[in-house]
């Protein structure tokens, strides 16, 4: 969903001011060693650190160490050399909220950019390869610096950090904004189940009101859910405990899964390409039904008798289209044929449509259609229609009614989903500027700050002992998916079907490079550095989210207001599990 997005001037300031402001607090932030001196006369110049040889009833009070450490500092290692650290609570809760912003700050620069870029340049390289990429590169670049951090030990405890946000990105994306944009985008349902736009009477009906999509976000979702396979091979040698192949499993996964990325950006790039063929195959469709529709109405007989086509019907609507009896019906003639029937829902061009049906009947390509040609096409016709409105009664002229107006419900529906044009633009140089500086200004703070924001993490984990991955599973993701989240809610907000479709497919799209791109790059990091797959119970939440709402949207184009509370279940259910199996059950 293209938007023009306005550069934020004093966002901006804040971002620039926030980076010095964290090196000077950097001055103080880190600590000493606490331990007693090697000598008495050591301590008594350090009766500031509150610690001494004496007695400890003499030197209670100043005894720093045994006071909780929320504020209480040690020694950390700075990042970069420069950066603050602390060893505290409250100290390492202000980095995180700090690292967190100008992670956040990247990811709004690199999505406003993208978009503007695509307001631009249109659909295809930018909205299908550069959008989708830059939109998942702030969780890239974290899970990438969270597993090249110092030693192998080192990265084995800190890349916990970058599945917990792998996890908690997918896990956040498919329950919480999910189920909000089901909330925000709800609209009254029809008698026949479907949204009416921009009607909501029906307030909080679980099921009177609710979202539609197109079919083009069910395939999204499908998508998605074909995006878990690498997941699901590199679990194979612990579901048939073989762990002497879990090295050559991890290479596997990583092989499908750039596989399966570059393939689904080459559909995204093609995709204004494959929109043109299904809307020009629709329209030809349409000119089908529109013939079969015209050929019941002429009151020739039945098409379809006994379940099968009438041949005889058939022969008599040839002869009486073969306008100069000389047994083959021409170019000109089907031209006359589809003139006559005034296909007027649809903008037609009767020439092209005559090519096609040229092509599709005739068989000896002659340049003209015989009679056994005629039957052998229209039979093929009738077997679609059949096939297209199979509870219609085949016997009545009901069937073909129904058929052309399906066709036609499909036309303008593709119709409706061709609207990726590049937009007319003021200046579009400077736009084009505009939205160079701001990729660069967002990959610049996603590749700065990225590590920052892990060993704060980290650090957070070590000084509150909460498991590093539950605070990257809910912290993290707020920070690297929150402009999307919002910029979704009020796009959904618009309470249309449209929007809707637009919004969801933005959802599915994002998940969808989380477990490829992202996962690629865990799966890189665990194979290269030897580290241990040691991530079942985490694997295993994603699986089940993604393969519950992705059958659970990829069938069907309403959702009702219930279906939210479904997604929103997933959320601490996905928590709990994770604490069970690893906290109870033992799987780490």
């Amino acid at each position: 969903m293209a938007r023009r997005v306005s550069f934020p001037p004093p966002l901006l300031l804040i971002s620039l001011c926030l980076v010095p402001l964290l090196l000077f607090a950097g001055r103080g932030a880190h600590g000493r060693f606490i331990s007693s001196p090697a000598d008495e006369a050591s301590a008594d110049l350090l009766l500031s650190d509150g610690v001494s040889s004496r007695p400890a009833s003499e030197s209670q009070t100043l005894l720093l160490p045994r006071l909780p450490r929320l504020f209480a500092a040690g020694q950390c290692e700075q990042t970069y050399g420069f950066l603050p650290c602390t060893t505290t609570v409250v100290g390492n809760m202000f980095l995180v909220i700090s690292y967190g912003f100008l992670m956040y700050k990247a990811a709004t620069y690199l999505s406003s950019g993208s978009e503007l870029l695509l307001e631009i340049m249109g659909p295809g390289i930018v909205g299908g390869l550069f959008l989708p990429i830059l939109g998942a590169l702030p969780d890239a670049m974290l899970i990438l610096v969270s597993g090249l951090s110092g030693s192998r030990e080192t990265a084995q405890n800190q890349v916990l950090i970058g599945m917990g946000l792998l996890a908690g990105s997918t896990v956040m994306l498919l329950t919480v904004l999910w189920g909000s944009c089901i909330i925000v985008g709800k609209c009254d349902l029809s008698d026949n189940s479907t949204s009416i736009d921009s009607q909501d009477t029906k307030v909080f009906s679980l099921f009177g009101s609710g979202v539609s999509t197109d079919l083009q976000t069910s395939y999204a979702a499908r998508i998605m859910a074909i995006s878990i396979v690498p997941f699901m091979i590199v679990q194979l040698p612990r579901i048939f405990n073989f762990p002497s192949g879990q090295r050559l499993a991890v290479l596997l996964s990583l092989i499908v899964a750039i596989v399966l990325l570059v393939s689904y950006c080459l559909y995204q790039v093609f995709r204004p390409w494959i929109q043109r063929r299904r809307l020009a195959y629709a329209k030809h469709k349409h000119v089908i039904s529109g013939i079969l529709r015209h050929a019941q109405m002429q009151a020739l007989g039945r098409l379809i008798d006994d379940g099968k086509p009438n041949l005889d019907v058939m022969k008599k609507l040839f002869h009486k289209l073969d306008l100069d009896s000389n047994g083959s019906l021409s170019h000109a003639e089907l031209r006359a044929l589809i003139i006559g029937i005034q296909i007027d829902e649809i903008d037609l061009n009767t020439d092209d449509a005559v090519d096609k049906i040229m092509i599709e009947f005739d068989t000896s390509q002659n340049s003209s259609i015989e009679e056994d040609e005629f039957i052998v096409g229209l039979t093929k016709w009738i077997d679609e229609a059949k096939r297209s409105v199979a509870n219609s009664g085949a016997y009545s002229k009901k069937f073909m009614h129904e058929f052309h107006m399906k066709t036609r419900d499909e036309h303008n529906m593709l119709l409706d989903q061709s609207d990726e044009v590049v937009e007319n633009v003021d200046n579009p140089t400077w736009i084009c500027i505009k939205a160079i500086l701001l990729l660069l200004l967002g990959t610049v703070l996603a590749a700065i700050f990225a590590d920052p924001l892990v060993d704060a993490v980290d650090n957070f984990s070590v000084a509150t002992s909460i498991p590093s991955f539950f605070i990257s599973f809910i912290a993290m993701p707020l920070a690297t998916n929150s402009s999307e989240a919002v910029s979704s809610i009020i796009f959904a907000t618009r309470k249309k079907q449209r929007t809707s479709s637009l919004t969801f497919s933005e959802i599915y799209g994002g998940v969808t490079m989380n477990n490829l791109l992202c996962l690629a790059v865990f799966l890189a990091l665990v194979y290269m550095r030897h580290l241990t797959w040691d991530f079942s119970a985490e694997v295993l939440v994603i699986l089940i989210v993604c393969v519950v709402m992705g059958f659970f949207t990829s069938f069907r184009t309403t959702f009702p207001l219930w279906t939210c509370f479904v997604a929103f279940s997933l959320y601490p259910l996905s928590l709990a599990l994770v604490y069970v199996l690893d906290f109870i059950c033992g799987w780490s």
